[in-house]
């Protein structure tokens, strides 16, 4: 009877503290790849939260979309556009009513000199540059939004012969950074710093030049089942993760 009391209040206290362990999942997540900085962040801070871990891998949305339709296992998508996940639900991938938009992106036309860049994007007409790198727009939408720009300043015809393409908009900073192009556009998620672009010179481009960039998450099918997906979703709407959002330079959706 003794060990009986003596034994019970250890395994009560065994079973509280292993419990958060048994209803602990993890989520596979497509993550444009603007989006790199702010969500391994906001992922770490998820897992403190709830317990839950998202898996993270970072693409361009028009190659993740491809690989969702092929069957592709992930249970998360964030885009970099709205585009996209908007597809994936009309083609029966997605959860209907599951998607809003995480975040409003900014565009940046940025280059690793000092100096290179003027604040009004003169540098674009003026030249004394051989590369411009962007995102491929046809898979990235901050590259087709650069396009957007240039078609808007009346400067593409110039200067498309100069592109340099990445493959996302990753590879793409990869270019400007390591010199291969002596600028090109990016996310100011990129390359900010206390809200201010930090290294290099940079323009940050008037919204006015370009439509929207709505990025938008939606909940996939595959996910459905998995506590830690939705769970994932609904963090990113909380306070937390809104003021991660915010501090790599991104607008929120009203």
């Amino acid at each position: 009877m003794l060990t009986s009391r003596f034994f019970r209040p250890i395994i009560i206290a065994w079973l509280i503290f292993l419990a958060p362990a048994t209803w602990a999942a993890t989520t596979l997540v497509a993550v444009a790849s603007n989006f790199t900085k702010p969500m391994t962040e906001i992922a770490e801070a998820f897992e403190k939260a709830t317990g839950h871990s998202a898996k993270l891998a970072f693409g361009s949305s028009g190659k993740f979309v491809s690989q969702l339709e092929n069957g592709g296992p992930f249970e998360v998508f964030l885009s970099a556009d709205d585009k996209s996940p908007i597809k994936l639900e009309q083609s029966g991938l997605a959860v209907a009513g599951s998607r809003f938009t995480y975040a409003l992106g900014k565009l940046v036309l940025w280059s690793a000199t000092p100096g290179f860049v003027d604040d009004q994007g003169q540098v674009l007409s003026k030249g004394g540059f051989k590369h411009l790198a962007l995102a491929d727009p046809k898979l990235a939408p901050y590259g087709a939004a650069a396009v957007e720009v240039l078609k808007n300043r009346g400067l593409f015809d110039k200067l498309q012969p100069m592109f340099v393409q990445g493959e996302n908009i990753a590879q793409t900073h990869q270019f400007i950074s390591t010199g291969n192009a002596e600028l090109g556009f990016i996310a100011f998620s990129q390359v900010i710093d206390n809200g201010k672009i930090a290294g290099g010179s940079g323009w940050i481009i008037p919204k006015d030049l370009y439509k929207p960039i709505r990025q938008d998450a939606i909940l996939l099918k595959t996910g459905a089942e998995n506590p830690a997906a939705p769970a994932l979703l609904e963090f990113l709407k909380s306070p937390e993760a809104l003021a991660i959002i915010r501090k790599y330079g991104y607008g929120l959706a009203e």
